[in-house]
This record gives structure tokens, C-alpha cells and sequence, in this order.
């Protein structure tokens, strides 16, 4: 294991993605989503269940797109001529049972990543104030903090409904700058995925990848950013 050195002068404060990075929710997504197919889909098409690799490629950029690309991808899948005009007619509905049916389950199949704690602890102990920033909505993220026992971390959380935009737009990570007070050069974002590191890249913001969360898909070490972890646990503090 490479550990990653906490320079107590190089930060002032952490920014920490949650879905992917802190808490594995695939598990959450996939009961979630597969409730809402069976109850919002046409007839024919209520058998459709999704797994979970199918799911990590579209979860990231929050809800509203999560749904949409499994209606998009339940759709496609059919074998039946379906336009963006049907999408576009169950996407409300959808959109309604999705939330009523994550909000049911939030966390009961989320698990904790390996060296999470620890890394958080070592984080803290350092000195840096620390806010967590995921796409999630905030009374969701909130829930799930509170859940695993992650809320005292944080002096403060923000969701993807707590600005104007998500990330990867940079606009999260500079009002957290303005809330913590930092600047954001001194503002190190953890994360697990291009959203992040895009979006902390925009800002301005060091930023750090897990290399096991959710990347769409796709490679996360081929993602610019200035370091990998393969755990959490690796963040030490060098004092």
C-alpha cells in the first residue's frame, strides 16, 4: 500500500464525494430502480431488471439523469419502437417512483468502503474542515450520512439539488470553497470518478481518485488527476 502523506500546510479543508467514494450504493440503486421498472413501465416491458454493472455506468450525474438513461436503456433494449416522445411521457412518473422508492430504502443495501473510517479520521485529525459534496440529493445524502455513521465528519453537507448545477460543473465546488472559506487551490476534492476530478479541475481544486468506485465505466486511472487511492485508509497524517 502507497500511502498518500497529509501535508498539514498544503490544505485547509477536504471536499469528499459520497456515492462510490465513502458508500457503496449500488446495491440501493439497483432495488430502487428495478421498483420503479415495475411499476411505471408499459405493459410488456415490467419484467425489465437492470444489474448493477449496467447501473454503474449511468449513476454519477445525479437522478434526473440516472433515470432517464435507465428508461433510455430499458427502451432500447425492447426490441419494440419506442421514441423520445415515449421517454419523455413516463419520465415524470418515473422520476416520482424512483425517489419515493430510494427514499424507502436508502442504505439498507449501501455498505461502507473498506478504510473509510480511517481515512476520514486521519483527515480530522490533521485539522482540515471537511464538507461533502455528492450529486446525491441532500435529504438523501443526509440520511445515508446519518446512517453509517458519517455525519460527525462533516461540518457541513451539499447535494445535487443544493445548487444552481451538478457536478462536473465546477459551481458545487466553489460555493463549498465559499462556505468553508478556502481558497481553491488549497481545497482538496476526494473523489471517484471524471465528475469529480472534471469538475474540481475547472475549479481549481487539487483532486484525489478512489480506484474503485463508480467511473462510468470506464478506467478511472485514466482520469487527470494528482493522485490515486486504492483505499481511503492510505490518507495519513505526517505530523
Amino acid at each position: 500500500m502507497n500511502s498518500i502523506f497529509l501535508n498539514h500546510g498544503r490544505y485547509d479543508a477536504a471536499i469528499v464525494d459520497l456515492d462510490g467514494t465513502m458508500v457503496d450504493t449500488m446495491g440501493d440503486f439497483v432495488v430502487a430502480l428495478d421498483l420503479m421498472l415495475a411499476e411505471v413501465l408499459p405493459q410488456g416491458l415490467a419484467g425489465a431488471a437492470l444489474d448493477s454493472t449496467t447501473v454503474s455506468r449511468m449513476v454519477g450525474k445525479g437522478s434526473e439523469h440516472l433515470v432517464k438513461s435507465v428508461l433510455n436503456h430499458v427502451f432500447s433494449q425492447s426490441g419494440r419502437a419506442y421514441t423520445a416522445i415515449d421517454l419523455v411521457a413516463h419520465y415524470d412518473r418515473a422520476q416520482a417512483s424512483y425517489q419515493q422508492h430510494y427514499a424507502a430504502i436508502n442504505g439498507q443495501h449501501a455498505n461502507l468502503y473498506p478504510g473509510v473510517l480511517e481515512g476520514l479520521r486521519s483527515l480530522q485529525k490533521t485539522g482540515l474542515k471537511l464538507v461533502c459534496l455528492t450529486n446525491k440529493p441532500l435529504s438523501f445524502a443526509r440520511s445515508l450520512l446519518k446512517l453509517k455513521g458519517l455525519d460527525g465528519f462533516f461540518c457541513e453537507v451539499f447535494g445535487g439539488d443544493s445548487f444552481e448545477r451538478k457536478k462536473p460543473d465546477p459551481l458545487p465546488l466553489r460555493k463549498a470553497c465559499e462556505f468553508l472559506g478556502t481558497l481553491p487551490a488549497r481545497t482538496l476534492m476526494i473523489g471517484d470518478s471524471s465528475n469529480d476530478a472534471r469538475a474540481a479541475r475547472a475549479a481549481g481544486c487539487p483532486v484525489l481518485l478512489v480506484t474503485y468506485g463508480y467511473n462510468h465505466g470506464e478506467p478511472v486511472r485514466a482520469v487527470d488527476a494528482d493522485g490515486f487511492v486504492d483505499s481511503l485508509a492510505e490518507l495519513l497524517d505526517r505530523r
